[in-house]
C-alpha cells in the first residue's frame, strides 16, 4: 500500500514538469545543481512550510548559499524531520551572481512512513526565467502523505 501512494505522489510531481513548465522554459540549458537542506515540518491539512538552506553548484565559479522557504498548499498530513533534495537548474545562458533569488511555484508531492521520498517540479526565480527539475528525488524522515501546489522562495545568503 505505502509503495502504491509513494509511487503515486512521486510520479505525479515528476510527470507534471511537461505540464507546468512552459517552451520557453524546456529550451534553457543545464547550468548546475541547487543542493537544498529542509527543515522538519508538521502537514497541518492544507499545507504546510518549511525552512531551506541550498547551495547553487555550477561549472566555472564558486558556489552561492541560498535561504528561504518552501510552502506546500493541499494535501499535507504528518509529521517529518529534516530532509534533503537536489535540483537541477536549467536557465538562459546568461550567469550572474544571484540569479536564483525569487519565488518558485510547481507540483510538489511526497510519502513518508519512517523513511520516505518526495519530488518538486518549480519554475520561477528571476522574470521566471529558472527552471528546477528534481535531479533526485526528495529524502526525508517521519510520517507523511502531501500532494499539492509548491512553492520554493528563495534569497541570497549573506
Amino acid at each position: 500500500m505505502f509503495r502504491t501512494i509513494l509511487a503515486m505522489a512521486v510520479g505525479t510531481a515528476m510527470s507534471a514538469s511537461t505540464v507546468v513548465m512552459p517552451v520557453e522554459a524546456q529550451q534553457r540549458v543545464q547550468l548546475g545543481t541547487l543542493e537544498c537542506s529542509l527543515s522538519s515540518s508538521i502537514g497541518l491539512i492544507v499545507g504546510s512550510q518549511r525552512n531551506v538552506n541550498c547551495l547553487f553548484k555550477f561549472a566555472g565559479g564558486p558556489p552561492e548559499a541560498y535561504v528561504g522557504t518552501m510552502t506546500r498548499i493541499g494535501l499535507d498530513l504528518g509529521v517529518t524531520g529534516g530532509g534533503a533534495i537536489i535540483w537541477t537548474v536549467f536557465a538562459g545562458t546568461d550567469r550572474y551572481v544571484g540569479m536564483l533569488a525569487g519565488t518558485y511555484v510547481g507540483a510538489s508531492a511526497e510519502a513518508s512512513v519512517a523513511a520516505g521520498l518526495g519530488a518538486n517540479v518549480l519554475i520561477g526565480g528571476s522574470n521566471n526565467s529558472v527552471a528546477l527539475q528534481p535531479l533526485s528525488v526528495q529524502g526525508q524522515v517521519g510520517f507523511n502523505i502531501a500532494a499539492g501546489v509548491g512553492s520554493l522562495d528563495l534569497h541570497l545568503a549573506q
